[in-house]
């Protein structure tokens, strides 16, 4: 039986990642060149020729800025979901500040996409141990699911103690769906797209995808961002770390994502949780514990 794959993409401008953080204030946004209309494009055209329809988690500042972005994206039969406004990972906000958040960009991507908006994806997949708390604030804002978990350990973000797969909280009724691992022994592997995909030869990637749906029989989600695809985009002086996972191998993404496209059946996140029969249920309660484990 084929399995279809989540592919989402996160829409936000090059000078919006955290790992620029520090070398570009938000107050500069505003002023920077933006490049986010010609990769978008490509995206969607390549999408287009592929037959493809995947999930679009759009920043809310995106939105404000170029509205026709996220209409061309509905238009053209895709999902659209919430990326937040500024994004500003969760562990920077307090839960009002979250809430004035995701509420407002909620209501912009509505009413830009004519649709209702049922998905959300952190900044920085910034839902971890520290910030389970917006899980229940995001039930109450009327989205259904989330896909902000990376069960993995990472110095900017990660929540390793938590599922690796969908599961549903029964006591808010929010679905999470984790962004995917391959387990090696006690190794989770992140092998689902950003800079990973960028990282990895693209023939390891494949490798452990394709072993990821042999040894799980469970779709896998994948992400990437429109600035991933774009090598000739303005240089900033950051620290060396932040400059090699922002910049490694930009020129290789259109490619290897093509190659993707063609090695994997996909569809936007939402569809493919509708196909689960079932989830494991979890309650938010459980998952506190399970991250008290650590």
């Amino acid at each position: 039986m084929k399995i279809y794959n989540a592919l989402s993409i996160d829409v936000e401008e090059y000078f919006q990642v955290e790992a620029l953080r520090e070398v570009i204030p938000y107050c500069q946004w505003e002023e920077l060149p933006p490049r986010i209309n010609k990769n978008i494009n490509h995206i969607l055209d390549v999408l287009e020729a592929k037959k493809i329809k995947a999930t679009f988690f759009c920043l809310g500042w995106v939105a404000r800025k170029h509205p026709n972005i996220i209409k061309k994206i509905a238009t053209a039969g895709h999902e659209v979901a919430s990326h937040g406004w500024s994004h500003t990972p969760i562990f920077r906000l307090n839960p009002e500040e979250f809430r004035r958040e995701i509420r407002k960009s909620k209501a912009l991507l509505e009413d830009l996409a004519g649709k209702e908006i049922a998905g959300f994806r952190a900044p920085t997949y910034s839902i971890t141990s520290q910030t389970i708390w917006a899980l229940q604030i995001l039930a109450e804002e009327g989205y259904r699911y989330d896909s902000s978990i990376f069960p993995i350990y990472h110095d900017l973000y990660g929540f390793p103690e938590a599922p690796r797969f969908p599961f549903f909280l029964k006591d808010i009724h929010l679905v999470e769906f984790p962004i995917s691992t391959f387990t090696l022994g006690n190794l989770k592997i992140p092998i689902s797209g950003g800079g990973y995909f960028r990282l990895f030869p693209y023939k390891l990637t494949r490798f452990l995808l394709q072993k990821f749906l042999q040894k799980e029989q469970k779709p896998f989600i994948f992400y990437i961002h429109p600035w991933e695809f774009d090598p000739h985009q303005p240089r900033f002086k950051a620290p060396l770390k932040s400059r090699f996972r922002h910049y490694l191998n930009l020129s290789k993404t259109k490619k290897r994502f093509e190659k993707l496209l063609d090695d994997f059946s996909f569809a936007p996140v939402k569809d493919v949780l509708e196909k689960f029969k079932t989830l494991p249920s979890w309650t938010l309660g459980e998952l506190k514990r399970c991250a008290s484990k650590k």
